[in-house]
């Protein structure tokens, strides 16, 4: 599996092709969109919706869209930040990591997380966190598995929804 940025400068303005393949990674996962409302019908997710996400999702400063791909084929998208709008939080997040449904199971986001977690290691962070919506078991279970441990319950920035915020310690 090959982890690269996206280095596109502006969202709206990614190769369609590449933007063809993000827009079906994310309209794989229609149970999850479903539980998200990020799109009006999970069921028709178009290439200008997804360049919208991915502009808001860039609108933060710090943050950074990595694109895994294995076989040449794009499988996963992580999206991270790596300072959080709250400055009284010190941790690095994981905004998203999705990995396109043909692929489920095949190991691919274990090895997209371990690749975000070293990363922020790398560069000297000693936590990461992320937020898991709590309808959501299987990624809840997912990410405990991977070692994060609950840390808080409450609703999450953007929109309000209830989450459960997981941590996990990098040292």
């Amino acid at each position: 599996m090959i982890v690269e940025p996206l280095t596109a400068g502006d969202p709206y303005d990614l190769p369609g092709p590449l933007l063809t393949e993000l827009t079906g990674l994310y309209a794989s996962n229609e149970e999850f969109q479903e539980l998200s409302g990020d799109f009006p019908d999970p069921r028709r997710i178009r290439p200008e919706q997804v360049a919208a996400a991915l502009a808001g999702e860039l609108a933060q400063p710090t943050a950074e869209v990595l694109l895994a791909r294995s076989e040449g084929r794009l499988v996963a998208i992580a999206v991270t930040l790596a300072h959080h709008p709250d400055p009284a939080d010190p941790d690095p997040w994981i905004g998203l990591l999705m990995v396109h449904a043909d692929a489920h199971r095949a190991g691919f986001g274990r090895r997209l997380a371990a690749h975000v977690e070293e990363d922020f290691r790398s560069r000297g962070r000693t936590g990461l966190r992320l937020a898991v919506l709590v309808d959501n078991p299987r990624a809840l279970a997912f990410w405990t598995s991977l070692g994060y441990q609950e840390t808080a319950r409450r609703p999450d920035l953007a929109h309000g929804r209830p989450c459960v915020v997981l941590r996990k310690e990098l040292s």
